[in-house]
């Protein structure tokens, strides 16, 4: 990729280029809001990247936390990911349907568990398919390996934590859901959900990092930061609805060279679903 494009996000002809390369493994990731309407398994079955496995993050998942699609343990991640034919070592291309949108999620899952070398696809399937590139019906049949983790806690707030960085202010917080929802102006997706933001969070809506699907240049990134008033010389926790497009903000920060950003997991889904957090709204 050019120098004024994220280092880890891969355009569609490099990714066609290397179609059948065994060192690549594909991982199909797309995940709709019921709103949406699209089923990403049909959408699979019905045509694929060819040699993409599909990658479910409803049931890769902590199914034990009681919130939407949680980070597994390490231990069931690795066993999930290996069963998918996909190790460590290899070089991983993760796609969704839109592009940039569910798939940072499995790039941060996977490099928090150990993986490297791992990209997101610029402008999805649906980039993929209006491009007019190969697709296949063919299920691939991976031989099982392991997936050897090695897992940076590090890299996710839990609620304790959350709480006390709302507290103490010492963290900023980025918020990828929509305005509306940040400022208590529409409901939110989830029954019985208050809507609003934590004291002291900035709104980033996760559809201002991408155009048409495609991940927007370095230049253009450092400037949505800029002008949401966050600061790159200090640490950010990344949130949304369930902890699926914070990811997006966090890639935009590790594309900026920011290393220093958890993700809060549980994130609004959490949060707003408690009667004992604090919840600002209305547009200071």
């Amino acid at each position: 990729m050019t120098n004024n494009k994220s280092a880890f996000v891969v355009s569609a002809d490099w990714l066609q280029e290397r179609l059948g390369d065994p060192a690549i493994r594909i991982l199909d990731a797309a995940w709709y809001l019921p709103a949406q309407n699209r089923n990403p398994k049909a959408e699979y079955d019905a045509g694929h990247i060819p040699g993409a496995v599909f990658f479910d993050q409803d049931v890769i998942a902590d199914h034990t936390s009681g919130l939407p699609h949680t980070l597994p343990s390490p231990e069931a991640f690795a066993s999930a990911v290996g069963a998918l034919g996909v190790s460590e070592k290899d070089t991983i291309v993760v796609y969704d349907g839109p592009g940039i949108m569910t798939a940072p999620r499995v790039w941060w899952m996977l490099r928090i568990m150990g993986a490297r070398n791992v990209y997101v696809l610029d402008g999805g399937m649906d980039g993929w398919n209006t491009e007019g590139r190969p697709v296949s019906t063919e299920v691939p049949s991976p031989k099982p390996v392991t997936f050897n983790v090695n897992f940076n806690p590090a890299a996710v707030t839990s609620f304790a934590r959350m709480t006390e960085i709302v507290a103490d202010g010492s963290i900023q917080i980025a918020d990828a859901r929509g305005a509306g929802r940040f400022y208590g102006e529409e409901p939110e997706p989830r029954a019985g959900m208050r809507s609003g933001h934590m004291p002291g969070a900035y709104s980033l809506p996760s559809g201002t990092f991408s155009e048409n699907g495609k991940f927007k240049d370095l230049a253009t990134l450092r400037q949505t930061f800029a002008d949401a008033g966050v600061d790159l010389s200090k640490p950010v926790v990344t949130t949304c609805g369930s902890g699926v497009t914070a990811a997006i903000i966090t890639l935009a920060l590790q594309s900026l060279g920011h290393t220093n950003n958890t993700l809060y997991d549980g994130s609004w889904s959490e949060w707003g679903g408690r009667a004992d957090t604090t919840i600002v709204t209305g547009r200071e």
